[in-house]
């Protein structure tokens, strides 16, 4: 059964938040930051976590799929109107629905949402250590334009 789209309602957003946090635990480089400086300012990685979902969530567009009526993945993003570039932020499965391509499905979504909304190009960004979301975007006909390298330095 495919997943039906809709916007996230504010009071999914504390489901939704714990949901991306779990998921990326495994993915992102926040938490490996802890290991080699320290905690940030007395923050663990799942606090930089919460604080930036502050922001993506007072701030960007958040779309949710449900699978029988359970939200099983979001995704989060900004639509910038003079350029028609829809920026995927945040994909997100939920991990008791991981394994049964709804991260696919939840991109596509994303990107029918920023086509109705007038979107003529999307924009992500991915670890290059993410190999799985990695494979799904270049499966689904985006193209690497840039790598980067995330820099940090204790002071």
């Amino acid at each position: 059964m495919p997943l039906t789209f809709r916007l996230a309602r504010p009071d999914e957003h504390a489901h939704l938040k714990r949901m991306i946090i779990d998921t990326f635990e495994p993915i992102t480089w926040s938490k490996p930051a802890d290991g080699r400086f320290g905690l940030m300012n007395g923050l663990d990685w799942r606090d930089r976590w919460n604080l930036r979902l502050e922001k993506v969530f007072a701030h960007q567009i958040i779309l949710v799929g449900e699978l029988d009526g359970k939200v099983a993945a979001c995704a989060t993003g900004t639509y910038e109107e003079p350029t028609a570039m829809g920026f995927v932020d945040i994909l997100s499965v939920g991990q008791t629905f991981q394994g049964q391509g709804l991260g696919r499905e939840m991109l596509r979504g994303m990107i029918e949402h920023f086509k109705s909304l007038g979107g003529a190009y999307v924009h992500l960004d991915c670890l290059t250590t993410n190999e799985v979301a990695n494979n799904l975007y270049k499966a689904e006909g985006f193209e690497e334009a840039m790598r980067s390298v995330r820099w940090m330095k204790k002071l």
